[in-house]
């Protein structure tokens, strides 16, 4: 399988990069599972500035609502009590799984900052070698260098169009918390995917982004996220949180 790597400064312009890449260097296989084609490779997205503006990409599946949900799911677990509920039953949450060792990390890169110890692990064997959808994040690493905090985060599997921008934006704004925790800036983020992939159903969409990355600046294709989109995400909080409540009492789930 082909290896790529692409670097920005913004996660906008990494994220563009890499769908250029996969557009124009991915291989056509099989994708049995799912019955269609996938244009794969291995890609290592490396964001330098990871905290900088703009910080939206307009070339993400979904809106201010989903991206925030996705957010809170990350960070706050909103939905981690879903876990073995109901007829549509989730195996896991990524934050289920890896918020037991966040104060493992913390702890870690306090008592050593240059410890390379600082390691989450989301696979859990035991469920996904028998689930039909198994954890596509494989790892999170937390490295504190130049004084700053560095996260390395390790996907399996990620689907590049329709995923990748949601799991990073989300994975990096944890990364935040954990920086503020330790009380350190914000590093570089790298997210690699040992399978980054576009199904076939997609294809036309990749080329139609590919396109506009080609012929339109940056800054036309992403928003700000501090004083613009982030206002537009947080108006959703209600509505969201009204959801989650509706869910606990559909399962019987206490506040």
């Amino acid at each position: 399988m082909r290896e790529v790597y692409v670097e920005g400064k913004t996660l906008p312009e990494a994220y563009h990069k890499a769908l250029a890449a996969l557009a124009e260097q991915g291989e056509v296989v099989d994708c049995p599972d799912y019955d269609q084609l996938q244009k794969e490779c291995a890609i290592t997205v490396h964001v330098d500035e990871p905290a900088a503006e703009p910080r939206i990409s307009k070339l993400f599946i979904g809106g201010p609502k989903e991206l925030r949900q996705y957010e809170l799911e990350i960070t706050d677990g909103i939905l981690d009590f879903i876990v073995g509920k109901g007829e549509n039953l989730w195996e896991y949450t990524y934050h289920q799984r890896f918020a037991p060792q966040l104060d493992f990390v913390i702890r870690e890169l306090k008592r050593e900052p240059y410890s390379r110890r600082a390691v989450m692990s989301i696979r859990d064997f035991a469920v996904d070698s028998s689930n039909e959808h198994p954890a596509c994040l494989q790892s999170i690493h937390y490295l504190i260098r130049g004084g700053r905090l560095d996260c390395h985060v390790h996907f399996r599997s990620n689907d590049l169009p329709e995923a990748f921008f949601m799991n990073a934006f989300a994975l990096i704004r944890l990364q935040e918390r954990v920086a503020a925790e330790l009380g350190v800036p914000v590093g570089t983020y790298a997210h690699r995917s040992n399978s980054m992939h576009a199904y076939e159903k997609d294809f036309s969409m990749l080329e139609g982004y590919v396109k506009r990355i080609q012929t339109e600046p940056l800054e036309d294709l992403a928003y700000d996220y501090e004083g613009f989109f982030k206002d537009m995400m947080e108006e959703n909080d209600a509505e969201i949180a009204a959801m989650v409540a509706a869910k606990k009492a559909q399962y019987g789930v206490a506040d």
